[in-house]
């Protein structure tokens, strides 16, 4: 079944693997910390956060290559918890690449296949071309992984991994050393594959454009747990918390009280200015603490519906666009522009451009 099936209507995939409560200690250390999840069958899950946050510690305990302090890992219902990494039908990809430079290309993807035969009954020969091919290696059997690029033999790892045919693919940031353009290349490439062969995939990652680019849902990490789960859009349009809504991406975030209500907008009080956002699905009553954000893309120029007046800080001409940082209310905003800006900025927002995160009391 292609990631399609996972994302399209109809009835929902199982799931493929599952950690329910799972905690890692490492001595006064908590790595992951009571963690929960579920990937479905032929999903692309991605885990990104920052640095410590414990996604990688997350990838290494369905590996196998870590036992949990506490709680349960299952594959397809089945706890393996404490079975080792060599009886689990993963397949790994390593930030490193990890390749044997004594091997040639051939070799090292056909290495798994010592150990397991072949799927579907083929020989060797024909699933390390078949794997070659796949990931756009034809005919590179014979050659020396030294003498690969950096994207040539992440994608040799990458074939290697599917060598056995594991039932689960686990990549830690593979694509890390790579510059820009080459990562944009390869996550294309790698999402193609996913999407062929069907393979349910866990994905770590702390560069949240990849994230969101590449996957049918992401668990956006913070001190060992997930801090959101959802789709992209979710995830970038619809964040939980403050957090999520600064580390995904740009974002505007505001805090005020409520000093009105309506029956679709309350009037909150920010900076000295009374602002009206849209609180669909929240109960919101006067003096409560209003969380909300609005991303960069919504804040217009010259806008008269919540008009902020504003002083550009500094402007980053990105090409497409430009991101320019204002001082607002000694606050800095950031909006997004056709050309940079200087000077004093109007900006403002349509109600139903604010995202409530959370609401006090």
């Amino acid at each position: 079944m292609g990631s399609e099936g996972v994302t399209g209507g109809g009835r929902e995939p199982p799931v493929a693997l599952e950690l329910e409560g799972v905690s890692k200690l490492y001595a006064e250390t908590t790595a992951v910390d009571d963690l929960s999840l579920s990937v479905r069958e032929g999903e692309f899950f991605t885990l990104v956060g920052p640095s410590g946050c414990g996604k990688t510690t997350t990838l290494r305990l369905i590996a196998g290559f870590e036992s949990p302090t506490a709680g349960t890992v299952r594959f397809r219902g089945v706890d393996v918890s404490g079975t080792p990494p060599e009886a689990r039908d993963v397949g790994v990809v390593f930030q490193n690449y990890a390749l044997f430079p004594h091997m040639s290309v051939g070799e090292n993807v056909g290495y798994g296949l010592n150990f397991a035969d072949p799927p579907g009954g083929v020989s060797r020969e024909r699933r390390v071309a078949e794997l070659l091919e796949l990931v756009d290696l034809a005919g590179f059997e014979e050659r020396d992984p030294e003498k690969l690029s950096g994207g040539q033999r992440q994608r040799v790892a990458i074939a290697r991994a599917l060598a056995p045919g594991p039932d689960v693919l686990l990549l830690d940031e593979p694509m890390s050393a790579l510059d820009a353009q080459l990562r944009e290349h390869l996550r294309v490439q790698v999402r193609a594959i996913q999407r062929e062969l069907g393979i349910t995939t866990v994905y770590i990652t702390h560069d949240q454009e990849e994230a969101l680019a590449i996957s049918d849902r992401v668990a956006v990490m913070r001190a060992g747990a997930p801090e959101q789960v959802g789709t992209p859009t979710e995830i970038y349009r619809e964040p939980a918390t403050a957090f999520v809504a600064t580390f995904v991406g740009d974002n505007n975030v505001f805090d005020g009280e409520v000093h009105a209500v309506g029956e679709t907008v309350a009037s909150v009080a920010v900076g000295g200015e009374t602002l009206e956002v849209a609180t669909a699905g929240h109960e919101v009553t006067a003096g409560d603490r209003l969380t909300f954000c609005v991303r960069p893309e919504n804040l217009r120029v010259d806008a008269t519906t919540n008009a902020l007046e504003t002083a550009v800080s500094s402007a980053e001409f990105l090409g497409e666009t430009s991101r320019v940082h204002l001082a607002w209310g000694g606050r800095d905003l950031v909006i997004r522009t056709p050309e940079p800006r200087e000077g004093r900025v109007v900006v403002g927002f349509a109600p139903e451009d604010a995202h409530v995160i959370d609401v006090g009391r």
